[in-house]
């Protein structure tokens, strides 16, 4: 994807660019007041919950009916809050080429068959993105821009260049998108604005005591000695995305901890937890730890699910991915391990206690370098020790 980014995407970009600015000079258009708003956020799960305050201000501040593009595999990272109607996402189903280049062109007539008037681009590293924002049909596109920093070339589509901040959490950058659509003056960079940590709140859901019974019977169907009233589920997510293998604390790691784990608290019970395809990944784990209480989950329940388990669970250890973002819109308290990145820029949203040992390569992957890494051995994480993740920890599983 990235080649094809590259060698394809900066070309299009170019002549994109290009004919975007002749079509300008012939065409006239006042700026419309924004009612049909369209985010696009391919790639990242966690992004699609990460923006959920900068969608929900939008809506408050202007009424907007909200509307959302993303990969096809990562829809039901959309699903968990439902800020965004069924009917106004708009999927893009990358499994083969030929999917992929339908789902494009679709795309161009979905945009104005919905009369999309504001383009919002959440993306730092697609050039692809840049070029379904400038081709949507609509007046207003709002996107980072370098300007004279580094970053990557996405061409000239952008009616509202706004300042990545390298410095400020992405989520409050995704605000900032909106303030740039929210202004009453052109600025230069935009957002020239303050944003408050009250203003990146997630919002939570609550579940009954019937839905809750519902996850403890699959729990018992998978360990018939649980019982909700006396065990406490400890979660462990081992793994993370493909994309960024480095975030992934050594498996011995994770297996010395929850033997930790066990031995301290006797009504401790491990969910392993994954997709299937994480089922055999699990099991390993689980064969190292070999204790009846530790048990493979993966694949046990279905995405939806996930709010659910976290709602029923003490506290979940797991590495830089995708389920600390998901827990956040939840009450549950997760422990994140972070290595090629930073807590400061990604850290969940929720109940969260990052754990970095900050070295002085680290983080290596940014916006500037398109989450691209030369290191082959993330000492980053090696360093952080199972004794010293357990002593953070500790406090929280003490507590009744």
């Amino acid at each position: 994807m990235r080649r094809i980014d590259y060698w394809i995407g900066v070309p299009l970009c170019v002549l994109g660019s290009i004919i975007h600015k002749t079509l300008k000079l012939f065409i006239r258009q006042d700026r419309p007041i924004s009612k049909n708003v369209l985010f696009i956020e391919l790639s990242e799960m966690g992004s699609a919950i990460l923006v959920d305050p900068a969608m929900r201000k939008l809506q408050k501040e202007m009424g907007a009916n909200l509307h959302f593009a993303i990969f096809k595999k990562n829809k039901p990272s959309l699903d968990l809050l439902k800020t965004v109607p069924e009917e106004n996402i708009y999927t893009i189903r990358e499994d083969n080429m030929m999917s992929f280049v339908l789902d494009t062109l679709r795309f161009l007539w979905w945009t104005r068959r919905r009369k999309i008037d504001t383009v919002i681009d959440l993306e730092l590293f697609s050039r692809f993105t840049a070029l379904l924002t400038g081709f949507s049909g609509a007046y207003n596109k709002l996107g980072f821009h370098a300007y004279y920093n580094e970053g990557l070339y996405r061409g000239d589509f952008l009616s509202h260049k706004v300042a990545y901040n390298p410095h400020m959490h992405i989520a409050k950058n995704f605000v900032a998108l909106v303030n740039a659509l929210l202004s009453l003056k052109e600025e230069i960079p935009y957002s020239k604005t303050k944003i408050m940590d009250e203003e990146i709140s997630i919002a939570k859901v609550k579940f009954s005591a019937d839905e809750k019974k519902k996850m403890i019977d699959i729990i018992q169907r998978i360990f018939e000695k649980y019982d909700s009233e006396q065990n406490k589920i400890i979660l462990i997510n081992p793994n993370a995305s493909e994309l960024l293998i480095q975030r992934r604390w050594p498996q011995e790691n994770y297996a010395q901890l929850i033997k930790m784990i066990l031995e301290k608290c006797s009504k401790a019970v491990v969910l392993i937890t994954g997709d299937p395809r994480e089922r055999e990944e699990a099991q390993r784990l689980k064969e190292q730890v070999q204790d009846e209480r530790c048990v493979n989950f993966a694949g046990n329940v279905t995405f939806a699910q996930l709010p659910l388990l976290y709602s029923i669970s003490k506290f979940m250890v797991t590495n830089d991915s995708g389920p600390p973002h998901f827990a956040a819109i939840t009450e549950m308290p997760t422990y994140v391990i972070f290595g090629p990145e930073t807590p400061a820029l990604y850290g969940s949203l929720g109940k969260t206690t990052p754990i970095y040992a900050g070295l002085a390569c680290s983080p290596c992957v940014s916006a500037s370098n398109h989450r691209k890494t030369a290191c082959k051995d993330n000492v980053c994480l090696k360093v952080i020790k199972p004794e010293y993740v357990f002593e953070i920890i500790e406090p929280e599983l003490e507590k009744n």
